[in-house]
């Protein structure tokens, strides 16, 4: 699937600095470009008191005699990191130079951008990067000044001495946050998300049990072959449970604390039968993993490590088919069974596609910024039963049988500074009544059908099967108080008229001033119905229409049964509760559906969840008469709307 920026994305110039103009005033001067933004000094590097003994800041032409910003393109090899802890965003640069379309986005215009030995007046040491922040596109200006001891730059760095992407990329980061050392330190999905737009799922491998689990583990690798189709960033680590083991290497050369890129999956053909089909359990294939170590050296030591004998057992041509190369490089291949048993994590950044013309699988997004902010919108966790709602809620429809969601909560934390780490957050989803338009106030009143895990990660993703119906996310951070902006996003196969629920009740508009206000808010659930009448030989397709005040809502249709279970709600806010809250029950046909009788409710009594049978009437050359069935329904009303 091609990367395309959003349709209706928006970009905007970090610190108002646009590129062009700054290239072409300096052009004017006859000189070359400095950010006074992101001067070239400790200022640049340190957000605490620090300084680097040695360090010089030098332009790319006086480190080497022909600067490129590219030398036969991008490749995982290079990206090596230099002497700040941010292997998450190396390893994220190293997925990014596997994907050419993503990485054109990032750093647009990349030919017009480069050292031109024919123009040579045409370059003023300027360069320009995009990075996606909170549903926009960012462009960040950078001059070409780099930090350098002995010659050497002393951050990230290429494999290639005149190749400068990858120091270029990391400093235009950098400047985003404020300076190198707020990259210090981080989470595999983060830069993956900020170089793509896309949503980043955290998976652990040994809460999953794959490890020990046969099946899960072939689920696991199918659907990391799916996304590597589908030009998803991916990146591993094993965590460090003490300063100790920090980037302390395990005895296999795995290096704990560390982010490894992703950068094929693969299966291994083998030519005959042999002990390697019969010891992985595999049809003639070896399912196999390749990654790369930020750091450009040290490699996995088991099985299939470079050089290992158990190469010596695959034909040369599949060899040449998966790009097998055995160089001191970073990279390395290894079997889905040893990568399920050395690594903890895995982050999947999936690049979402939204096009309207791709004849790819697309996604209708949904999203909302929202805050949590005292003193009604920080609710906390569930566990505060009386302030949970008082969270940010987010409404939306599944309008398919059933549908595969995607959720993702971004929460706004800026890197670097005092008391900017994340906050520990998630989000519940509960199913409502199918016309509901207003805020929720009871969670007895509704059905909570997931929740996510509770974390202090910038961004927490969720995948979950949702069935056709009405729904409302709450965001909230885990303990009551807390303030923080977020960003919200859903993505369904179908539109899910997303939005954020404001008001409590229904709001007099100034077009129509003179409305009546509400009185009394009624929820009735249709629970069942039995003993319908037959409407053909298998039975009836029944449905009920739910009629108050002018306002209709529709269940959906049960098949073949004279005995109907719905289990769906309606709520509605009453201006004149004298007036009857009525339910039909019809049954579908295709050419005209058939009328099978009704039950009106007049009662104005507080009522809390109320469950009623009640017989159907319809209307006879007599007036109203008994029909076949009783129909169940639970009511519940009150004249406070903080009820339901």
């Amino acid at each position: 699937m091609p990367f395309k920026m959003p349709f209706f994305s928006s970009t905007r110039k970090h610190k108002g600095q646009d590129y062009n103009n700054l290239k072409n005033d300096c052009k004017k001067k006859g000189n070359l470009f400095i950010d006074t933004e992101f001067p070239p000094d400790d200022r640049s590097v340190f957000h605490t008191q620090g300084k680097l003994a040695g360090v010089v800041w030098k332009r790319p032409k006086q480190i080497c005699d022909n600067p490129k910003l590219f030398v036969e393109g991008a490749s995982a090899g290079d990206v090596t990191q230099g002497r700040i802890g941010n292997c998450w965003f190396v390893s994220a640069a190293s997925c990014l130079a596997q994907n050419e379309e993503i990485w054109h986005n990032v750093i647009p215009n990349y030919k017009e951008q480069d050292w031109n030995e024919d123009k040579p007046d045409d370059y003023q040491g300027i360069f320009y990067f995009r990075f996606w922040r909170y549903g926009e596109w960012l462009e960040v200006v950078i001059d070409d000044f780099l930090p350098t001891v002995n010659d050497e730059l002393i951050f990230i760095h290429s494999q290639s001495k005149n190749e400068f992407w990858s120091a270029l990329l990391e400093k235009a980061y950098a400047k985003l946050f404020g300076c190198y050392e707020a990259l210090d330190g981080g989470d595999l999905g983060e830069a993956l998300e900020d170089f793509t737009g896309g949503v980043s799922e955290q998976i652990d491998l040994v809460k999953m049990g794959v490890a020990d689990n046969p099946e899960e583990r072939a689920i696991l690798y199918k659907k990391f072959g799916k996304e590597m189709e589908r030009n998803s960033l991916m990146a591993a680590s094993i965590p460090a449970l003490s300063s100790d083991e920090m980037e302390s290497a395990t005895s296999t050369g795995l290096v704990k604390g560390h982010a490894y890129g992703i950068t094929a999956v693969k299966n291994i053909h083998l030519e005959n039968q042999t002990f390697f089909s019969r010891l992985f359990k595999s049809d003639n294939k070896i399912p196999m993993i390749r990654l790369r170590n930020p750091w450009g050296q040290g490699e996995w030591k088991g099985a299939f490590s470079d050089g290992s004998d158990e190469w010596n057992k695959i034909p040369e041509e599949e060899k040449k088919r998966v790009g097998l190369t055995f160089e001191e490089d970073g990279e390395f291949w290894m079997s889905f069974d040893d990568y399920c048993q050395n690594f903890v994590h895995t982050a999947v950044c999936r690049v979402v596609n939204t096009s309207m013309f791709s004849i790819n699988k697309t996604w209708h997004e949904g999203s909302a910024h929202g805050e949590w902010k005292k003193p009604d919108r920080a609710g906390g966790c569930a566990n505060n039963r009386d302030t949970f709602l008082q969270n940010p809620q987010f409404l939306f429809d599944i309008k398919d049988a059933e549908d595969d969601v995607m959720f993702h909560l971004l929460q706004k934390t800026i890197r670097g500074k005092e008391g900017s780490d994340n906050l520990t957050v998630g989000f519940t989803i509960i199913q409502v009544e199918e016309n509901r338009r207003y805020r929720i106030h009871d969670l007895t009143q509704h059905t909570i059908v997931t929740s996510t895990v509770f974390k202090n990660q910038r961004s927490i993703f969720l995948k979950h099967n949702l069935k056709q119906g009405r729904y409302v996310a709450v965001t909230c951070t885990f303990d009551q108080g807390l303030e923080e902006s977020f960003l919200f996003r859903i993505y369904s196969a179908n539109a899910n008229d997303f939005k954020s629920l404001l008001h409590d009740k229904p709001q007099k508009s100034f077009l129509n001033c003179c409305a009546s206000t509400p009185q009394m808010v009624t929820k009735v659930k249709v629970i069942r119905a039995e003993g319908l009448e037959r409407q053909e030989r298998t039975g009836a397709d029944p449905y009920c229409i739910i009629s108050c005040e002018g306002e209709k809502v529709r269940t959906k249709t049960a098949s073949d049964t004279t005995a109907p279970e719905w289990n769906q709600s309606a709520v509605f806010f009453r201006t004149k509760p004298n007036k009857p809250l009525k339910i039909q029950i019809w049954n579908h046909n295709i050419l005209k559906d058939t009328y099978m009788g009704k039950h009106v409710f007049m009662s104005t009594d507080d009522m809390k969840d109320s469950i009623v049978s009640v017989d159907l009437v319809g209307q006879g050359k007599q007036g109203d008469q008994q029909r076949p069935g009783k129909l169940t329904v639970m009511i519940t009303q009150s004249r406070n709307f903080s009820a339901i």
